[in-house]
């Protein structure tokens, strides 16, 4: 990181990743240029979970390259501070670690779990039926977390 000073520690990291709805994801292509998507992430301890559909593009890359970066970002404030600069405020976090498929339904249906509780907890009278409906041919991945780097800039 260029700019300790806008450094962050491993609590400020793990808080705003547990307040994203989202991360984005990139995934190598072998080629030169790699593969980003938008996805709804949970933490759990030191893992991320993910959901997805059981085959596709991204299955196929993570079989092949399962590292992968996430980045999560939360205040994003543009701004201008007289008398002339141009600036924004910012909260992100960047991590690093290698994906692989959960195999094991009580691992999935927790992951699940977990997800759900996060991103609509007022639903959660209604998971058992969704998962039971689900569960079959819904792909859960979990990226285990080697790094994490968080950075902020905020405003005065």
């Amino acid at each position: 990181m260029r700019r300790n000073d806008r450094a962050q520690d491993k609590a400020f990291s793990l808080a705003l990743i547990d307040r994203c709805t989202h991360g984005v994801m990139a995934i190598s292509t072998g080629e030169a240029i790699p593969y980003c998507l938008p996805l709804s992430f949970v933490r759990v301890e030191h893992d991320l979970y993910f959901h997805c559909a059981r085959e596709g593009r991204k299955i196929d890359l993570l079989r092949r390259f399962p590292q992968v970066c996430v980045t999560f970002v939360g205040d994003d404030r543009p701004a201008f501070v007289p008398p002339a600069m141009y600036t924004t405020y910012f909260q992100s976090v960047i991590v690093t670690g290698t994906a692989s498929e959960i195999i094991e339904p009580a691992e999935k249906l927790e992951a699940l779990r977990a997800l759900c509780q996060k991103l609509i907890p007022g639903c959660m009278d209604r998971f058992e039926a969704a998962a039971e409906k689900s569960l079959r041919v819904t792909s859960v991945w979990k990226i285990r977390i080697k790094d994490i780097s968080g950075k902020a800039k905020s405003g005065s």
